[in-house]
């Protein structure tokens, strides 16, 4: 029997348990300890740390559930359901079966176990545990299906886990933590892509409490053929889930599926496996292919109904999720074909760039345009549709549009544009709302050149010269397009120094929730001025890089304009 010997780490008297529990037989097969009313580990008998795989020092002064008690996958159990830790709050003595305890090496040991309230002295309680463990018999009833309550608080989590996210491979991610290890040690996602091929896009094993994908196991698979009675094969076709084993796929194989599904469970080692369809609105999407290898039992009928119930809500979220990724890929790709390839004019440097929105929900209206007016002159734009869906990029596209228009049609000043601009976004697109900056870059009569514009609402544009002095062209301010107002808008001219760089830019760049705009305009002035000798294209991706706030999943564009030494 050991105890703590002395003073523990907290300065506590040596554990008067130590003298009770001397009277308790060491029987050869019944481990016991002693707890605190903290619940840590005070007195251990030397059969519980051999049970254990412990040496005394990893067992005296810990706390007993966060050491040892795990569920039957090794996850680690919360204190509200440990029946053990219960016996501490309500005094009374407690027992149970079916229970697991971590020894020292990361194994499980089922164990059957006995606690009881005790005195530790000084008018405090703890308590006393006696555990064994349970012989092959006792095991076997153990590993029975999952109870109902914790079936149904699985498929709980599971709705409210995969419908949290849009992304599908965070879904996959998701759905193979929720089913690994709780319900089998390796999980394996087989999906259709969108050319209707079919790719394992997931093979998972839990080892040592972390979860690895097998890589050399994942991608593409030979097609499924109708006339394959193969468990995978049928589950691909979505015709029903059906309880697998190696012995499965011992004979000649039908199909190429059927090979690469006996060379699945001669890689894995699994014994037992429930395969079932993952099934969206509409299609099969693909397949769910749950194994056991490390635990004894094959699942049972029970259990391939439950994963049967957990690969339909699988599909569910699957389906939306990839209907996202579309509506997604949709967008930018109607934006960065609506983005222009810039002029080339002589004496000028210019570079544009575009970064969507994280969340495809955000998709937005932001947009660049660079070209050449009639006269030659470069203009310069950069704009924002106020709204974050396909509305607000369908909306940049006519605004964009009508602005090169508008700006061709006649040789005016920008602020003429941009009011013809602001009447047809309120009356003819119908767009709610929208800023736009509309610039020339215009040469003088000298070598130098001149930008002139008129801002409607936009962030103002910041110049920065060769020398690291910056400034906002704030000048030329207006209200935004589509207010309906009649308004008498003004132009804006600077003179551009030899070396300068100007940047136009949206709001995604320097807005957050974490700090006012004025602050995300000096951060960009700041970083700017550092980056005035730093070439135009890497000066973007810098700035990219260091002021677009983390917490602004917003789209952002950007245009340079580098001007001549």
């Amino acid at each position: 029997m050991i105890s703590d010997g002395g003073h523990g780490p907290a300065g506590r008297p040596p554990a008067v348990a130590a003298k009770w529990l001397r009277h308790l037989p060491d029987f050869p097969g019944l481990g016991s300890c002693v707890v605190d009313d903290r619940g840590r580990i005070i007195e251990v008998t030397d059969r519980a740390a051999q049970l254990l795989g412990r040496t005394p020092a990893e067992l005296l002064d810990q706390d007993a559930h966060d050491l040892l008690h795990r569920g039957r996958n090794g996850e680690p159990v919360p204190r509200t359901r440990c029946r053990m830790k219960q016996v501490l709050l309500t005094g009374r003595p407690a027992q149970g079966e079916h229970e697991w305890f971590e020894r020292g090496d990361g194994s499980l040991m089922p164990v059957a176990w006995v606690v009881a309230p005790c005195g530790i002295g000084e008018g405090r309680t703890g308590a006393v545990m006696f555990f064994h463990e349970p012989d092959e018999s006792e095991q076997e009833s153990s590993a029975d299906s999952m109870p109902e309550v914790d079936r149904l608080a699985l498929l709980a989590e599971t709705t409210t886990t995969l419908t949290s996210t849009l992304h599908v491979g965070e879904t996959l991610q998701q759905l193979v933590r929720l089913v690994v290890p709780q319900l089998a040690d390796w999980a394996v996602v087989d999906l259709f892509t969108e050319e209707g091929n079919v790719s394992r896009a997931a093979v998972v094993h839990r080892e040592k409490h972390t979860l690895v994908h097998r890589e050399e196991l994942e991608g593409p698979l030979p097609p499924v053929p109708q006339a394959s009675l193969m468990p995978l094969s049928r589950a691909l076709r979505g015709v029903t889930a059906t309880l697998a084993g190696p012995e499965d796929y011992q004979g000649p194989p039908d199909s190429g599926v059927a090979v690469a599904q006996r060379q699945l469970f001669r890689a894995t080692g699994m014994h037992s496996a429930s395969i079932a369809p993952i099934r969206g609105v509409r299609d099969v999407l693909g397949a769910l292919t749950l194994g056991r290898s490390d635990r004894p039992g094959s699942f049972t009928t029970a259990d391939l109904l439950l994963v049967e119930d957990i690969a339909r809500r699988a599909g569910l979220a699957l389906d939306n999720a990839r209907l996202y990724e579309r509506q997604r890929r949709v967008a930018e790709t109607m934006q960065r074909h609506l983005l222009p390839q810039l002029p080339h004019v002589a004496g000028l440097e210019m570079s544009a760039c575009y970064v969507p929105a994280l969340d495809a929900s955000q998709v937005g209206g932001d947009w660049y345009d660079a070209f050449l007016l009639a006269d030659e002159t470069p203009a310069l734009v950069i704009g924002d549709v106020v709204g974050h869906d396909l509305d607000a990029a369908a909306g940049m596209a006519q605004v964009c549009n009508m602005l090169r228009a508008y700006a061709w049609d006649r040789q005016e000043p920008p602020s003429a544009v941009v009011n013809r601009l602001d009447e047809a976004v309120a009356r003819v697109i119908g767009t709610s709302l929208a800023t736009v900056i509309l610039a020339r870059v215009e040469r003088t009569a000298g070598p130098g050149w001149r930008l002139r514009w008129s801002n409607a609402g936009h962030p103002p544009p910041l110049l920065i010269e060769h020398d690291g002095r910056t400034r906002f062209l704030e000048e030329g301010q207006g209200m935004l397009l589509g207010t309906g107002l009649a308004l008498d808008r003004t132009d804006a001219a600077a003179e551009l120094p030899p070396g300068a760089t100007l940047v136009l830019y949206t709001d995604g760049l320097i807005e957050s929730r974490g700090h006012s705009l004025d602050e995300g305009l000096a951060l960009l002035r700041r970083h700017a001025g550092s980056l005035a000798r730093r070439p135009l294209a890497g000066l973007c991706d810098e700035l990219l890089s260091r002021v677009r706030p983390a917490d602004n999943d917003d789209d952002v564009a950007m245009l340079g304009l580098r001007l001549p030494r």
